[in-house]
């Protein structure tokens, strides 16, 4: 798959302090990339060096096939553009505010007039051209940021916390923008965010940052099927438990988290601990399974969530468990709020993080 932008070991230091050390990553054309990690893991400071914004310290940058150097850097920082989380409008009109970067261009006014009008209505501000922009509400002015930045029609869109801080009608607009912009314009899109919900349904691709590196890079399914360290140490993430392992004689390991419930793990591991069970993972029904599967446990629905191809239920069993299981499995089983129900997982499931 090619590439339109490529790090290779890109560090950047502030005085004494290391932003990003040895970051390696490649941006493919047409993904939406997603860099999730807490504040302060150095995920504004690499949209910005993407951006060419920021110089590196050390390392390379390849944008389109063609290493970033000091000769051609102002010729890069026309083929992306970044939308800082904190919007900076210019005091006049919605239409300037967007047409700006186009007159700067060289756009004729023909081509502005249709370009303003087209990423308008793409954002849902159609008929706002003449509104002071400084005017509109928090959510409304991060739109015309938003479009200001797609009129520009560059290879690369980069985004620093696109929904931070907006109503959820607002992060509902900018999320379905975001996605338009890349499924019909195959815009390429790096987006940082820490916003669990957002990395799990909107990119292609993962990467994982951590006191300025990447720990890791994959899809939504592998980051968060496979829990790491990291991953847990800052995302509300379902089915994480605390509890203490102990190794049996016979080879197991048993893990204590709390109201007489025990896990069963193939991990070997003693002391404290942290455990993750992938929704997904778990068998749900309505009595107790013939299985080799080492955790069984009785508990009651209480909560259903509804996802269109998916459900999720809430099931106590003594701790809150979350499941997934498809609709048509949902529709089949004549399950509802308070039915009594059996979970069953491999001791393989549960993970040692």
């Amino acid at each position: 798959m090619e590439a339109v932008a490529v790090l290779k070991n890109v560090t950047k230091t502030f005085g004494e302090k290391t932003v990003l050390a040895s970051v390696n990553l490649q941006v493919f054309n047409g993904e939406i990339l997603a860099l999730l990690g807490p504040n302060g893991s150095g995920k504004t400071t690499l949209l910005k060096i993407l951006a060419s914004l920021l110089k590196p310290t050390e390392g390379e940058i390849h944008f389109c096939g063609a290493k970033v150097t000091d000769q051609n850097v102002e010729k890069m920082r026309m083929e992306s553009t970044l939308v800082f989380q904190k919007t900076v409008l210019f005091s006049t009109t919605v239409y300037d505010n967007i047409a700006y970067g186009l007159r700067i261009r060289g756009a004729e006014k023909k081509e502005i007039d249709d370009k303003v009008a087209q990423v308008l209505k793409l954002v849902r501000l159609e008929g706002c051209e003449k509104r002071p922009a400084r005017k509109l509400s928090g959510g409304e002015q991060q739109r015309v940021a938003l479009a200001r930045a797609l009129a520009l029609n560059t290879k690369l869109l980069l985004l620093d916390e696109p929904t931070a801080n907006l109503d959820p009608k607002n992060a509902r607009i900018i999320e379905e923008v975001i996605a338009t912009t890349n499924q019909e314009l195959k815009t390429t899109i790096v987006m940082a965010t820490h916003n669990m919900f957002q990395a799990k349904s909107l990119p292609h691709r993962i990467a994982l940052m951590e006191d300025g590196r990447i720990s890791e890079v994959g899809t939504s399914t592998e980051i968060f099927g496979r829990l790491s360290k990291a991953l847990a140490s800052f995302a509300a993430v379902e089915n994480t438990f605390t509890g203490n392992a102990e190794n049996t004689a016979n080879g197991r390991t048993l893990i204590d988290i709390g109201n007489q419930i025990q896990l069963e793990t193939t991990t070997q591991s003693e002391g404290r601990v942290n455990v993750f069970i992938a929704p997904a993972d778990i068998i749900l029904s309505r009595s107790r399974l013939e299985s080799s599967a080492r955790n069984v446990f009785k508990g009651r629905i209480v909560e259903i969530s509804d996802f269109g191809t998916v459900v999720k239920l809430r099931v106590d069993v003594g701790k809150p468990f979350i499941v997934q299981i498809t609709k048509s499995s949902f529709n089949s089983m004549g399950i509802s709020i308070n039915s009594e129900v059996f979970l069953t997982f491999k001791a393989s499931n549960v993970q040692v993080v």
